[in-house]
């Protein structure tokens, strides 16, 4: 097992005068870049939201933002990848500024729903960066549709409910992100008054058993990286250690000195390791 570690610690080592507790907060991301296009694709009931930024004739990188969020929490690292990757992001489901049709949360949809958007933006294989629900729906691709996956980067993700932090309910650094993203959420949305009915539908969502599990894991040919925070209030690290153990083509990396929100903390380290493993 330790054999899988990847551990790049000095991308974590001289970023903020206090890295030590550089986890225990979360600062607002920056603007957007200008994308190359951007705008609403009417797919599977819903109107989604999307941005393409760069015009590399290469693998196009995803980026799937975690639940509550939206595309514009990447701005960090879409700024820098732009620069020689296409990279494309988007509003999942009901989040920031797609909508949703009344359907229940759940990954299968979600994943759905990134599989239509890809088939509308004619691209046939990516790389994936998922972020906590973002890796969620990044197994679930990695099991149903290995062949759109180029590579997985998969941040804060969980496969069992067993996985999950029972602190993490009373965790002030979470709690702090949920009033983020309710501000966002009220500033973005098209339905800006429904935010406590949007947080109960992914909670929801959370609180159900995942897809295939741990037992789907082991036929998992998607290479991928299982990134961990190293203090991580959402996640437990011994839950990120057994699925890269379980996945044959996987990788585990611990990102030192940051949190479940570490591409806000750490964002040019963050982009970093995605530059690590993708290139």
């Amino acid at each position: 097992m330790f054999s899988k570690i990847l551990t790049l610690a000095a991308f974590f080592v001289a970023s903020a005068v206090h890295a030590e507790d550089r986890w225990m907060s979360i600062p607002a991301a920056p603007a957007m870049p200008e994308a190359a296009s951007s705008g609403t694709s009417t797919l599977n009931g819903i109107e989604m939201y999307h941005a393409v930024y760069g015009d590399d004739d290469g693998t196009p990188i995803l980026m799937i933002h975690g639940g509550l969020a939206h595309a514009d929490i990447w701005s960090a690292q879409v700024a820098d990848l732009m620069t020689d990757h296409k990279v494309i992001v988007a509003d999942t489901r009901g989040h920031g500024r797609s909508t949703n049709d009344g359907s229940d949360y759940s990954y299968d949809l979600l994943a759905a729903d990134y599989l239509a958007l890809l088939d509308q933006l004619n691209v046939d294989k990516v790389h994936l960066v998922g972020w906590s629900d973002g890796a969620n729906i990044g197994y679930v691709l990695s099991q149903t549709h290995p062949e759109r996956l180029a590579s997985h980067f998969a941040h804060a993700g969980n496969v069992t409910l067993d996985g999950i932090d029972p602190n993490v309910e009373t965790n002030e650094v979470f709690g702090g992100y949920i009033e983020m993203m309710a501000a966002d959420y009220g500033a973005m949305s098209p339905t800006p008054e429904e935010f406590d009915a949007f947080l109960s539908g992914v909670a929801t969502m959370w609180g159900t058993s995942k897809p295939g599990g741990t037992e789907a894991l082991k036929s998992v040919a998607v290479p991928t990286l299982v990134v961990q925070s190293e203090f991580d209030e959402a996640i437990l690290m011994e839950h990120s250690v057994m699925i890269a153990d379980l996945i044959p083509s996987a990788e585990l990396q611990i990102l030192e000195n940051t949190s479940h929100f570490a591409a806000f903390q750490a964002p040019n380290e963050y982009t970093a390791a995605i530059r690590a493993f993708i290139e």
